[in-house]
């Protein structure tokens, strides 16, 4: 019984990178500082190959990547589901509240991410998930799976595996 070769193509470059600021909670309660990260981004396709030989394009999966992490670059991340920060915009401001601690930001510093909390766990979903969109726009794509690798710290990677649906 042969089984079909299954085909990956990864991509990691010196440019993907975002510094980011941000602040997670945990235990509940406990509020970590506002403080920031030289972030990296990692991406790998796994996909049968198209009439090229491709899985996907290296170039179009680089570039996707690339304007991720400048939306990202040098910016406030700021979780806006998270059931115990407020985030509120008004008059080009954004203010954040945890309790009794207030953080305010220029609007155009903070980027507000669709995620409860801004780990590297969950801002790496949210980087699969702005790349989903582009892999759904190739109409010769059949990616199986997407898996997205954000390093926070030297070191210390999260990882996040997304079916194509």
């Amino acid at each position: 019984m042969n089984q079909a070769p299954q085909y990956k193509v990864r991509v990691t470059k010196d440019h993907l990178v975002f510094s980011a600021a941000h602040f997670i909670t945990f235990n509940g309660t406990i509020c970590e500082r506002l403080h920031g990260h030289n972030w990296r981004v990692a991406a790998e396709l796994t996909g049968p190959l198209d009439e090229n030989g491709y899985v996907f394009d290296f170039i179009a999966l680089r570039d996707q990547l690339q304007k991720t992490v400048d939306a990202l670059d040098h910016r406030v991340l700021l979780p806006t589901h998270h059931p115990m920060i407020q985030v509120i915009e008004e008059n080009n401001e954004v203010q954040a509240t945890f309790e009794d601690r207030r953080w305010v930001f220029p609007r155009e510093d903070c980027i507000l991410l669709p995620v409860a909390n801004t780990t590297a766990e969950l801002i790496a979903h949210w980087i699969g998930q702005q790349l989903l969109t582009v892999i759904g726009s190739h109409e010769s794509s059949q990616i199986d799976l997407v898996q997205i690798e954000v390093e926070e710290n030297f070191g210390q990677w999260a990882i996040c595996h997304l079916k194509v649906p």
